[in-house]
């Protein structure tokens, strides 16, 4: 369901003039061009453009070079000012420029540019997007960083991020939408689906199992491939359906022996087949390893190269098809992959320009995303929200008097007004650290005038202690700082749960506020009264920790990760190739298969310091009326929510499903979920559909997924953990194969 605010927003998009309403002829063009005529579909208008094609204009759309200047290298001046790559038009033909940004939480500053970058509006991670379950917020923060992208002259967004939370210290997490196929999908899927409404390409990536930035470019990751398709391709499925983006990325990582980008099982067989994906295949940067083998693996254009001799493709791909290594069919189809979805997709029919760009509007749409993304993770004696008789509060660490914290490498968006916190290390690549300046300390003084508010910076924990000491209430706020290319502790830096410690011997009323880019352990969660996890909440994230803080927002976002007790729990814990000489080689063997993050500690009767799903509010919900039943092949469930409490709220009922017998990776998988905002007393029925899928087994050799006959069991809840209620049914067996309908399935 679309919000009347994104509907809002498209339209303000469309008559501002971001989107022209005419294709566009070069002037002086008197050949005529029929593929540019509007009313034919994008397959017909492909079709006539590559018969006007000649093989160096195809194979020149297939080759993308690396978008900013570096030391020895210039970019064309063609391509967009720091931007992420570029890829040649052909003028002749009216085809123009790719012109490529990071990433999912907006446009991204590129490298050499930060001296002078790019500011633009920041969403909030990618988990804290998952963190809201809403998929019509999801989009219409997809549709600000699109409309962004547009306005900057750019026409392919490389968001949205859609691996799985594999591995809890991989250092780009925060990119991506959590622990969960379906979760992770819908939600990607919505952030996709909105970029494209501004009438660029959007993409779901990195395909596949790119799980870890230790050996990115090395690593093997091995997996069963029935268990792959259960798990992290399954949340790519998802995603693809919900989006139909126009673009899939293939990773840096090997899956079972064959590089990601030339792997003819992920490329050809599920991607293309399997799923019918009439899209094209872009490399990460620099991922292409082979001419004759990526091309008729599945890759359809490579990107991110800065020397001509570099790329795999062009005139080495034209020698293979001389040679009859690639047919020249696979050539056209490679070419007309990629103006399909340019056709499809807007791209050439409303051409991007540089335009003005609403920043107030758009950081409403940030604000909302991060007010239901923030997850109250505890709440004892109702510490939270403030009380009007907390008249001395301490603000403690995380540089809270200056700004918030933002994930780096390619995602890093830059902020108007600058890095709140300048000189953090490290400060180049994969840095530098930016605080967005949004400063929590400044908007509670704001929202709490009456109150005494001291700070402290954290550094000295006795300090600290003895701020906290004669405040009423503690507030402390830590951060992990991650980025692409290297992977993070679990464990708090720089002495921050020693902090929390010592802050909450001196005060009882401790509050922590995590500025995370992923799950981090939690020694402390006991001794405090409260905590918050914000992740990174994009711009005004500040102001918005601190609406939720004062009870202005009235939290309502949900984990979308388990939170591990200890490094222990993991399946791996030790991340693997740590500590090996560099270039070395080496497997990752995801032994688990398709038992991830919750599934995982269920199936190991594990118990994680806050299981998947958890979130708090400021008012209360209860359940009633549980029913699952067979609507044809469909399973829906419906169940009535009741807000209990004295305040208006969301909440996030979450159905789980498993059978009787047990033969699955798990007890159970989320099988739908919803998000509904209630008045004080106020009921209302809610029915959801389950995705067959998320019933069924998937058997590679078969090809196909199978739902056993027998008893299932549905639970209703509000986490992974926290199911009160349940009921039984019989389900009849079923098959379908891959690739089918799923929306009809259902």
């Amino acid at each position: 369901m679309k919000s009347v605010a994104l509907a809002t927003l498209l339209a303000a998009l469309l008559a501002s003039g971001a989107a022209s309403a005419q294709p566009q002829q070069p002037t002086g063009t008197t050949a005529p061009r029929p593929w540019m005529n509007a009313k034919l579909s994008p397959e017909a208008r492909t079709k006539l453009l590559l018969a006007a094609m000649t093989q160096d204009e195809k194979l020149s759309i297939l080759s993308g070079w690396f978008g900013s200047d570096l030391p020895g290298y210039k970019v064309d001046p063609l391509a967009r000012y720091a931007s992420a790559g570029f890829v040649p038009g052909v003028p002749r033909l009216g085809i123009p420029p790719q012109w490529q940004t990071d990433a999912g939480a907006g446009v991204a500053t590129q490298n050499a540019f930060r001296a002078k970058p790019l500011e633009r509006t920041t969403l909030p991670s990618g988990l804290a997007i998952a963190s809201t379950w809403n998929p019509a917020l999801a989009e219409q923060g997809g549709a600000m960083i699109g409309a962004e992208a547009r306005a900057s002259g750019l026409n392919v967004m490389l968001a949205g991020g859609v691996d799985l939370v594999r591995e809890p210290r991989n250092g780009r997490n925060f990119e991506y939408a959590g622990e969960d196929p379906l979760l992770a999908g819908t939600i990607a899927g919505a952030g996709a689906r909105g970029v494209e409404s501004a009438h660029i390409i959007g993409q779901a990536k990195h395909y596949a199992m790119n799980d870890q930035e230790t050996g990115r470019n090395i690593v093997n990751a091995v997996i069963d491939r029935s268990a792959a398709r259960m798990s992290d391709l399954l949340a790519f499925e998802i995603a693809l359906e919900k989006s139909h983006a126009g673009s899939v990325m293939c990773a840096y990582n090997k899956v079972d022996g064959d590089f990601s980008c030339e792997n003819d099982w992920l490329l050809n067989t599920v991607l293309k087949h399997d799923w019918h994906f009439p899209g094209y295949v872009m490399s990460d940067w620099g991922a292409t390893h082979s001419t004759v083998k990526a091309a008729n693996a599945g890759e359809d254009q490579e990107t991110g190269y800065k020397r001509a001799e570099d790329f795999y493709f062009g005139p080495k791909l034209a020698a293979a098809i001389a040679a009859g290594d690639v047919p020249q069919a696979r050539l056209d189809d490679m070419a007309g992959r990629v103006l399909r979805t340019m056709f499809a997709k807007g791209v050439i029919d409303f051409p991007v320009g540089l335009a003005p760009i609403d920043f107030a509007a758009h950081a409403e749409v940030a604000r909302k995303v991060a007010g239901e993304g923030i997850v109250l993770l505890k709440n004892r004696g109702d510490v939270l929200p403030l009380s009007a008789h907390a008249r001395r509060i301490a603000v403690i660490g995380g540089h809270a008097d200056a700004g918030v914290l933002s994930g780096g490498g390619s995602a890093q968006v830059y902020p108007r007004g600058g890095n709140a916190v300048p000189g953090v290390e490290p400060t180049s690549w994969p840095g530098p650290v930016v605080y967005l300046p949004s400063s929590p300390l400044k908007a509670l003084r704001r929202n709490l005038p009456g109150a005494t508010i001291g700070f402290d910076g954290g550094q000295d924990p006795a300090a600290a202690a003895s701020l906290a000491a004669a405040s009423d209430v503690a507030i402390v706020f830590v951060t992990q700082w991650a980025a692409e290319s290297r992977d993070v502790s679990i464990s708090l830096l720089d002495g921050q749960d020693a902090l929390i410690e010592a802050v909450a011997r001196a005060n009882p009323n401790t509050i922590v506020v995590l500025e995370t880019g992923g799950p981090v352990l939690m020694p402390w969660l006991d001794r405090v009264a409260g905590a918050v996890e914000a992740w990174y909440p994009g711009t005004d994230g500040g102001d918005v920790i601190a609406d939720v803080l004062t009870g202005r927002i009235n939290p309502s976002g949900r984990l979308p990760v388990s939170i591990p007790r200890s490094v222990d729990q993991l399946p791996r814990p030790k991340l693997d190739g740590e500590g090996l000489p560099e270039h070395t080689p080496f497997d990752v063997v995801y032994s688990e298969g398709a038992a991830v993050g919750y599934r995982w500690y269920d199936a190991h009767k594990l118990e994680p310091t806050l299981p998947f799903g958890h979130g708090l509010s400021y008012t209360s919900f209860a359940y009633s009326n549980l029913r699952a039943v067979l609507a044809g092949q469909a399973l829906q469930v419906s169940f009535t929510v009741r807000n209990t409490g004295k305040r208006a709220g969301a909440d996030v009922p979450q159905v789980y499903v498993g059978p009787a017998d047990g033969h699955w990776e798990a007890p159970r998988r989320l099988g739908a979920f919803d998000k509904i905002t209630l008045a004080p007393g106020v009921a209302r029925t809610v029915t959801v559909t389950v995705d067959p899928r998320l019933l069924s087994i998937f058997d590679e050799s078969k090809g196909a997924w199978t739902q056993r006959a027998g008893a299932y069991t549905v639970w209703l809840g509000r986490s992974a953990r926290d199911l009160p209620m349940s009921t039984s049914l019989r389900l009849p067996e079923r098959t379908l194969t891959a690739g089918a309908d799923f929306t009809s399935a259902r």
